[in-house]
């Protein structure tokens, strides 16, 4: 199952996150949380791994109305976005809204989704 899409650049992990966090806050989203995996992976576990930046992104309006139309949505809240590197280049992936719609079985959120959807696109366009 595809549940997400991607986009490789040619610019630098550090300059695609700063280029992410911009697209996301032209579309209504912010970034709650970051998770930056190789730092934490190293004082956990005291593995090295590669760049790989998780930011959980939200838009208010949108996550109000999922969260009417269906309270334990926030178990799939908020939406992910993540920047790694892989082979000298730079990968950036959102997760897709649709998703939600199999999961829930509930076609109530359907539209919400698709919007969500098209602006995550335009994200990771724009990156």
């Amino acid at each position: 199952m595809k549940y997400g899409f991607a986009k490789t650049v040619a610019m630098p992990y550090e300059q695609a996150i700063e280029r992410v966090t911009e697209e996301l806050k032209k579309e209504g989203f912010g970034v709650l949380t970051t998770i930056d995996v190789k730092e934490t992976l190293k004082k956990k576990l005291d593995v090295d791994f590669k760049k790989y930046m998780i930011l959980g992104a939200c838009n208010p309006p949108f996550a109000y109305r999922a969260l009417q139309t269906e309270e334990e949505i926030g178990l799939l809240l908020p939406c992910n976005v993540i920047v790694y590197e892989k082979e000298g280049k730079t990968v950036v992936s959102a997760f897709d809204p649709m998703v939600m719609t199999t999961v829930m079985g509930d076609d109530r959120i359907r539209p919400v989704a698709e919007e969500v959807k098209r602006r995550l696109e335009r994200v990771i366009a724009g990156v």
